[in-house]
């Protein structure tokens, strides 16, 4: 048998209409895939993107603490550094507490001395009311001279008037009548010592009882507790401690140390910025949205958030707590001034704040300043209507 042979133009021929076929089943293939995509992006925008908003221009911040002193001093120790973390009521700083102490000392004096004041005031009070009940006694006694001085002018009156009429008939001598006369003057006398005795042991009385009372009006109505000279030494002592304790600086509440700006030995004074606590369980999310995607924001929404640090694989779960008051902008230090007619509009962002999960924190930590990348989903209605 003769052997066959394929004309090599009809071998081309033949590869060439298989190579067309192969490339317009793989381009329609690819046609599909293209149309499914498209659709698939389609749907996914018109069922979830709708229903959310969502930027990258967002960062982590917190509220920190600025530590600061509440004493003047020189620093004695600093028992932190940058990156620390540190648990509620560490000891941050130490100053030195050399006059605060003496200061103490001397204000425990002087509680102790208005405490001793007010005990001898009140002993004082008590003392001048006896001496004032002792000169009643007094005036009692000088009343009894007084009535005895007054018996005795009498019978020497009634004497000297006897001998005295006596004298006149000659029955008594010159010398009995000079005796009784001197007798009457000597018991006249006795007689007015004793009144003006009785006048004294009166006054004395009377400037004892207003002195008694002058002594016991100091402490009437109080105790050595609410005296108002103790409570004001006690107030004083008070402040000392204070001053004394507030020389040991503590952490308010957990974070971690960041701008550390004060060394030992630096005299700081009272409210000197020494350093930043960042509560690393506290932090949040600013969000700068456009002012066109905050038409259905509200607080209570939930946020989906996903950080640069840890990429797609770990995702926050938030919740929109507000709104900022105004633009970026609109709080700059020198806000923008468009009343020229040179203007061109620019696309505002209003910050929205939003809470982030605890645990999830604790889980993965954060850093105040790390960007973010939020999304709102707005489809819930949390206004109450």
């Amino acid at each position: 048998m003769a052997d066959q042979t394929i004309p090599s133009g009809n071998a081309d021929a033949t590869e060439t209409g298989a190579n067309s076929g192969l490339r317009r089943r793989l381009f329609i293939i690819f046609a599909v895939v293209l149309t499914l995509a498209a659709a698939i992006v389609l749907i996914w925008q018109l069922a979830f993107a709708g229903g959310s908003v969502s930027t990258d221009n967002a960062y982590v911040n917190a509220e920190v603490a600025q530590i600061t002193p509440a004493v003047a001093g020189p620093v004695a120790q600093v028992l932190v550094q940058n990156t620390a973390e540190v648990k509620a009521g560490d000891v941050l700083v130490r100053i030195d507490d050399a006059d605060a102490r003496i200061a103490l000392a001397r204000a425990e004096a002087e509680l102790a001395r208005a405490e001793r004041g007010y005990r001898n005031t009140a002993q004082t009070g008590e003392s001048l009311l006896a001496t004032a009940d002792a000169r009643a006694s007094d005036i009692g006694a000088a009343q009894a001279q007084l009535r005895v001085s007054q018996a005795n002018f009498d019978r020497a009156k009634v004497d000297y008037d006897r001998r005295k009429t006596l004298s006149e008939t000659g029955a008594v001598s010159g010398d009995e009548l000079t005796a009784a006369t001197n007798a009457l003057r000597n018991a006249q006398a006795s007689l007015a010592l004793a009144q003006a005795q009785v006048t004294q042991a009166q006054a004395n009385r009377s400037a004892a009882q207003r002195q008694a009372s002058a002594s016991l009006a100091l402490t009437r109505g109080t105790t050595e507790q609410s005296s108002p000279e103790v409570l004001a030494a006690r107030a004083a002592r008070d402040q000392a401690q204070l001053d004394l304790d507030r020389t040991v600086i503590r952490a308010p509440f957990d974070g971690v140390i960041a701008q550390r700006q004060v060394q030992v030995g630096q005299r700081v004074a009272a409210g000197t910025p020494m350093m930043t606590l960042v509560p690393l369980n506290r932090l949040y999310v600013d969000a700068n949205f456009k002012e066109g995607q905050l038409r259905n924001v509200r607080p209570g929404q939930t946020a989906e958030i996903t950080s640069d640090l840890y990429g797609g694989d770990v995702v926050y779960h938030g919740r929109v707590v507000g709104l900022g008051g105004g633009t970026g902008s609109a709080f700059a230090l020198i806000p923008a001034q468009n009343a020229t007619g040179n203007w061109i509009k620019v696309v505002q962002r209003l910050p929205v704040r939003i809470e982030l999960d605890p645990r999830e924190l604790a889980a993965h930590p954060l850093r105040v300043g790390l960007s973010m990348d939020v999304r709102v989903d707005v489809r819930a209605d949390v206004s109450g209507k």
